[in-house]
């Protein structure tokens, strides 16, 4: 599977990101001018990852989106292990449901950086659990924007 650079994403128009676990898939969403990225939802993943996938592509239409940013979890060091090759396959998947642009974003520490946020506003213990994948994916999207806004033309 080829990996596309954020460049490759269309250059105008709304983006979802999502953080791919193994029993969820945090999404998050960017507005249409990719300045804020927010948490959406978390869809749980079944024994069959077509529900969650329909649901995704529900998330994707409905926010008129132009392309998925998918956290890749590196290990600390920056070498791949096998929730990396869960994602790409999770990514395979989608293409394969649905031809869409989709890139890849470095994701280590965004769960931890959502915890970190959410205790520091407070949340009870329930509700950070309740929001953390969705939460990890905003960071995620938040830092492809950031990224593709910083790229000169």
């Amino acid at each position: 599977m080829p990996e596309l650079n954020l460049s490759e994403l269309p250059t105008q128009g709304p983006l979802l990101g999502i953080d791919p676990g193994s029993k969820t898939i945090g999404v998050a969403g960017s507005d249409g001018l990719r300045m804020i990225a927010s948490p959406l939802e978390i869809i749980p993943r079944g024994r069959k990852l077509r529900p969650a996938l329909l649901r995704l592509f529900d998330l994707y239409d409905a926010r008129e989106s132009v392309g998925l940013v998918v956290g890749l979890p590196y290990n600390l060091d920056g070498t791949s292990g096998p929730r990396v090759q869960a994602a790409k396959a999770l990514s395979l998947n989608i293409l394969q449901f649905r031809d869409i642009p989709l890139a890849f974003q470095d994701e280590r520490l965004s769960s931890a950086e959502a915890e970190r946020v959410m205790i520091d506003a407070d949340l009870s213990r329930a509700r950070r659990a309740e929001t953390l994948d969705a939460s990890a994916a905003a960071i995620i999207l938040q830092t492809a924007l950031d990224r593709l806004a910083n790229q000169t033309p």
